[in-house]
């Protein structure tokens, strides 16, 4: 039997804003909040098979810097969606910035980056452009 990614975990400054643009954005389900380790908070934010597991110790935090030359440094996080052009409008919306639109085999895709400065890739199988 193959494994399945189930969730990941990413710190952020404020996990119920994340959380929440998360559920707008994609549509998704808060599955679960509540407190975490190191006297942190979490919010499980997902599907009925995948989350994101959006993480805050509390307090301030320090920026990691990150590029893609980090060992252990998170490059993107990707997402599938049907409606791409749907999901850049609900994006664009909260305040985010698009770049990096490509058309590819076999979909399409952007990306932009949260105000933790996480970077996220959107891409759709489902219609791309003839």
């Amino acid at each position: 039997m193959a494994g399945m990614l189930e969730h990941v975990n990413i710190t952020v400054s404020d996990p119920e804003a994340t959380a929440l643009w998360l559920r707008d954005v994609f549509g998704w389900k808060l599955r679960w909040k509540g407190t975490a380790i190191h006297g942190g908070t979490t919010y499980h934010v997902g599907n009925e098979t995948s989350y994101l597991a959006i993480y805050s110790r509390g307090g301030a935090a320090k920026r990691f810097e990150n590029d893609y030359r980090t060992v252990g440094g998170l490059n993107h996080v990707g997402i599938a969606v049907e409606d791409l052009d749907a999901i850049e409008q609900r994006v664009l919306q909260h305040g985010f910035q698009t770049h990096s639109h490509a058309d590819y085999e076999p979909g399409r895709r952007f990306y932009f980056d949260d105000g933790d400065g996480i970077e996220f890739e959107v891409v759709s199988y489902a219609n791309k452009a003839a």
